[in-house]
């Protein structure tokens, strides 16, 4: 049985009923190999057999992906929607590091090697808990516009207090105003690096509050986000009972004949 463009565009994408699940996870595991073997590239003293057996390996997976990306553009209905779609931009990264082996002027691409990790989200991208995290975002974008506008005002404030109170004791930390930004950022997060530490009375107490404002800052966008995903979860329980109980009269109706 000859197969069809769109059966290709499915196989490619795990949408094909037969054979899409297997084709998708093979190029999942090739993606993972392939992060592992960016990874081995940079161990210091590499046997040549290794960095040898490496290079191969990736022009062997820059040859699978060169030849999904030409079939996906030749098999889509509209090669230049997917070309500029944001899949598709990820997909002509992953097969740009090719140029690196047509010219070595052109090592600087093989950074782009890296993209091709983003290429793991693939599987989630029709999954029905993206499609309510989307929903639970969109519920709520106008509360985490305000408080991501809040959070900046309060970083900056944060950065300009530390910087009255430290600057005059440590000149060389907290030299102005934008490193202290840096400084703010780790005290909001609450992971406090510990290359920029208050040693005044005034900057501890300042960052103590500081601290309990961070605490405030990464928690109240968590719980807005899960309460949101709550509310979709519940608005999607009467459309799931519905759909069941059209399929129901179907399936007992198949029953009695």
């Amino acid at each position: 049985m000859a197969l069809t463009r769109q059966d290709i565009i499915l196989i490619l994408d795990g949408g094909h009923p037969t054979v899409g699940y297997t084709v998708s996870t093979g190029l999942n595991v090739l993606i993972g190999l392939s992060a592992v073997a960016i990874a081995l590239e940079t161990v210091p003293g590499l046997p040549d057999w290794a960095g040898s057996l490496l290079w191969k390996f990736e022009v062997f997976i820059l040859s699978v992906f060169i030849l999904e990306y030409a079939l996906k553009v030749i098999c889509s209905p509209k090669p230049l929607k997917y070309i500029f779609s944001f899949w598709g931009i990820i997909d002509l990264l992953s097969c740009a590091p090719a140029l690196a082996l047509l010219n070595p002027h052109w090592q600087a691409v093989r950074t782009l090697r890296l993209m091709r990790i983003l290429r793991m989200l693939k599987p989630f991208h029709s999954s029905r808990i993206l499609f309510r995290l989307r929903d639970a975002l969109h519920l709520v974008k106008g509360e985490l516009y305000v408080f991501g506008i809040l959070s900046g005002v309060m970083l900056y404030i944060s950065s300009v207090g530390i910087y009255l109170f430290e600057h005059d004791a440590q000149p060389d930390v907290f030299t102005s105003i934008p490193e202290s930004f840096w400084w703010a950022i780790a005290s909001f997060t609450t992971v406090g690096y510990g290359d920029m530490v208050p040693i005044t009375t005034g900057g501890r107490f300042f960052t103590a509050i500081v601290l309990f404002i961070g605490l405030g800052i990464v928690a109240v966008p968590s719980a807005i986000i899960t309460t949101a995903l709550l509310e979709t979860q519940t608005n999607l329980r009467p459309l799931r009972d519905e759909e069941k109980n059209k399929t129901e009269p179907d399936d007992q109706h198949g029953r009695d004949q």
